[in-house]
């Protein structure tokens, strides 16, 4: 194993992990961007998302994909999940078979509903392996060093194991995980829950609402996980139930704060249009709607949220909507 790391994508996370890496790697930040490449290379912080964090000599910036890419035993894919297939595209001429690839992007693609790590393997046909990096990890918190745990999901534990010991320090403690598809669900599927949640919030209503929509999503995401293959044991886990309460709860949650913001009046183009990062929950609610109704799973509180982000739905009609549904046994299928 060689000393280079790759990371593509210089936003919050791409940027906070690059940092985590540099401690024990020479790392190589891509940033789509050629302007915004040559400022963070001159200023040596990412003053936009990690203001007062000075890169360390090991990581260094640039626009070029494939000086990014070359010789990194490891390339972690970090951008947004609408660019996942585009960058992955124009990564596929330079990943060798040696390299290992790493996503960290939560979310399902339009249309396809594939996974971040099943774009990557259908579009990148050479490299060692695909692992998903998922948990509850606040970019805020986890670039000032506070303790955070996540899981590397892989089907070759061999390969998830390497990435466990790539990104493991004193405070990011790193797990491990066979069922990937598990991982990425879970990521992907507790941004809609997080948005509802900041609705309620917003609306200001108490705990016991923000307990009860939680706890009811993350039924939601059991049934639509199982039905898509992955294992439910994995939704108690860090990427399950772990990911959830950070993203409905935190401050720093961009899913929530939409939310929060619908609850209070705030129309959607608005909200996003004054937010500098992207809220994965509202494009990843189109998705996993559709996914759902494909895979025929019942789910009122993605269905509810659909209505409002996407058909202009009032936010009462949908609680009453909610509330006044037939009678269930609380564990149905």
């Amino acid at each position: 194993m060689n000393n280079k790391v790759a990371v593509l994508g210089a936003g919050s996370w791409g940027n906070t992990l690059a940092l985590v890496l540099a401690s024990k790697f020479n790392v190589v930040m891509w940033e789509f961007d050629a302007s915004l490449a040559q400022l963070l290379s001159t200023e040596r912080e990412n003053k936009r998302f990690l203001p007062g964090i000075t890169f360390p000599d090991t990581l260094t910036v640039t626009n070029n994909l494939e000086e990014a890419i070359k010789d990194a035993f490891m390339v972690v894919f970090a951008v947004p999940s609408f660019a996942i297939r585009s960058t992955a595209k124009n990564t596929a001429n330079f990943v060798t078979s040696n390299q290992i690839l790493v996503t960290v992007t939560k979310g399902l693609e339009d249309k396809t509903f594939l996974r971040m790590s099943q774009i990557l393997d259908e579009v990148i046909p050479e490299k060692k392996g695909i692992v998903a990096l998922s948990g509850p990890t606040h970019a805020e918190e986890v670039s000032k060093k506070m303790p955070s745990t996540i899981v590397a999901g892989c089907p070759n534990l061999e390969i998830a194991e390497i990435v466990q010991r790539a990104f493991m320090t004193d405070y990011l403690r790193v797990y491990t995980n066979e069922d990937i598809a598990g991982v990425e669900l879970g990521g992907a599927i507790k941004n809609i829950i997080a948005v509802i949640a900041g609705i309620s919030d917003g609306m200001g209503m108490g705990d016991n609402t923000k307990a009860a929509l939680m706890t009811r999503g993350m039924a939601e995401l059991i049934r639509l996980g199982k039905k898509a293959g992955a294992k439910e044991k994995t939704f108690s886990g860090l990427t399950g139930m772990g990911d959830l309460i950070v993203t409905c709860c935190s401050k720093h949650s961009r899913n929530r704060y939409v939310g929060e913001e619908l609850g209070k009046g705030r129309k959607l183009n608005d909200i996003i249009n004054s937010m500098q990062m992207v809220a994965e929950g509202v494009k990843n609610c189109e998705s996993i709607y559709h996914f759902a109704k494909e895979l025929q799973v019942e789910m009122p509180l993605t269905n509810e949220l659909y209505k409002i982000l996407y058909q202009d739905g009032n936010i009462y009609d949908s609680l009453k909507n909610l509330f006044g549904r037939k009678e269930k046994y609380e564990h149905w299928e």
